[in-house]
């Protein structure tokens, strides 16, 4: 098992498989796991510049399944939470969500709770392709602002001068 990760972790780090490299990682940090996925966006964006766009796309793509995971995981988790009792934090917090309902999934972009959130939305059952698509506006501008932040920030020349000089 090792080696086939091991395996699996060369190939996807070669040039080549940049952007699926991208999609697999932007899956994974989209679900419960605590990884990010933005250091992986920004560094295929400073190997091949042209490849912005469709860094953009195939991240935000990514995220957005790994979000519907998450939504599938809530669903399937609601029926053993409802026999929990709840406090009213909870109940507060599922009132506002389902106010706002799938267009609270736009907050799925955000740090600590936005994964947690396409959890609960597939938990209260709220429509799925509305959820998904809310997920996919949300991360798609995040992924867009974070990676321009960081080309502003960390412009590829200078990456290439620290990394010449290490």
């Amino acid at each position: 098992m090792e080696n086939l990760l091991q395996t699996l972790m060369q190939t996807l780090a070669l040039p080549e498989f940049g952007l699926s490299t991208v999609f697999v990682i932007a899956f994974l940090s989209a679900t419960l796991l605590p990884i990010g996925s933005e250091a992986a966006v920004y560094g295929l964006i400073v190997l091949n510049p042209s490849l912005f766009w469709p860094t953009m796309l195939v991240a935000t793509i990514g995220n957005t399944l790994g979000g519907a995971v998450s939504w599938w995981m809530g669903l399937g988790a609601q029926k053993a939470v409802e026999k929990m009792r709840k406090s009213d934090t909870e109940l507060r917090a599922l009132a506002w969500l389902e106010r706002f309902g799938p267009k609270a999934c736009f907050l799925s972009f955000l740090p600590v709770i936005g994964d947690p959130l396409c959890a609960v939305a597939g938990w209260l059952k709220l429509p799925f392709w509305r959820c998904v698509a809310w997920m996919a506006v949300g991360k798609f501008l995040r992924y867009v602002v974070m990676t321009a932040l960081l080309l502003w920030v960390l412009p590829p020349e200078w990456v290439a001068k620290v990394l010449k000089s290490a």
